[in-house]
């Protein structure tokens, strides 16, 4: 007589021969299969009931995303390399103090450019004063063709940039063309059009470049340099104007 391998699942046990071909039993959200060893037994709680709204949310979640990829796709292949370098001049301007931090214009600053990523922030000292970075790109890192071959991302106050294949760009320049700039908006007004800007867009910032301080030490200032990269590379632009092209 055959012996037979007990599998426990919920509610009763099943019951099957080990001569028989392995086979799955399905029972409540669970399965189990046979085993060639008389006594062994393996379950898998494959998609119990109270898994399934995270599953269905995750999956919105993916899709949501290559729609927004998409489009933000769509929008850079509809737009125009941006040739022109970001204006910057020297300025002598006293500090004025915003939410208890003191803020000196260094520069005045104007840069249009296309609008590669935009990250949102609600945590942190930074984000007393700057809700949001925009990855900003001219010159070659405005180009759509180049840019299809790139992936942009943000996150931490960085901005990074990776490739499957060698860029037809030297690297040195792509990051050479391109900005991660931390956005401190000057009024509501500006606040509410920059939380409102898209990636793929072009757009027109005018503002200054800042040194930020605070009396308890904290301190935060803006890279004065098109040209450096790690940290403190980044802008910190008190923007007093947004326009959307």
């Amino acid at each position: 007589m055959a012996e037979h391998v007990w599998v426990r699942v919920p509610v009763q046990r099943v019951a099957v021969a080990q001569e028989q071909p392995a086979a799955a039993v399905h029972m409540q959200g669970f399965s189990a299969f046979d085993v060639s060893t008389p006594h062994e037994a393996v379950s898998h709680h494959m998609f119990p009931q109270d898994l399934r709204p995270w599953l269905v949310a995750i999956l919105l979640v993916s899709l949501g995303w290559c729609v927004h990829q998409r489009n933000v796709e769509h929008r850079l292949s509809l737009t125009a390399p941006v040739p022109e370098l970001p204006l910057q001049k020297s300025v002598s301007l006293a500090a004025f103090e915003r939410d208890g931090y003191a803020i000196k214009p260094v520069a005045s600053y104007v840069i249009r450019a296309n609008l590669l990523s935009t990250e949102r922030y609600r945590l942190g000292r930074e984000a007393d004063l700057s809700p949001v970075d925009f990855a900003l790109g001219w010159g070659p890192m405005s180009d759509n063709a180049l840019l299809q071959t790139l992936s942009v991302s943000q996150g931490g106050r960085w901005f990074h940039v990776s490739w499957a294949q060698p860029p037809s760009v030297e690297p040195l320049l792509l990051f050479r063309s391109a900005a991660n700039t931390h956005i401190l908006p000057a009024d509501d007004r500006v606040r509410a059009q920059v939380l409102r800007v898209r990636s793929g867009e072009v757009v027109r910032l005018k503002g200054f470049l800042v040194e930020v301080t605070h009396p308890d030490g904290w301190h935060w200032s803006s890279s004065l340099s098109r040209e450096d990269t790690g940290a403190g590379s980044c802008e910190v632009m008190w923007v007093t104007d947004v326009l959307v092209e």
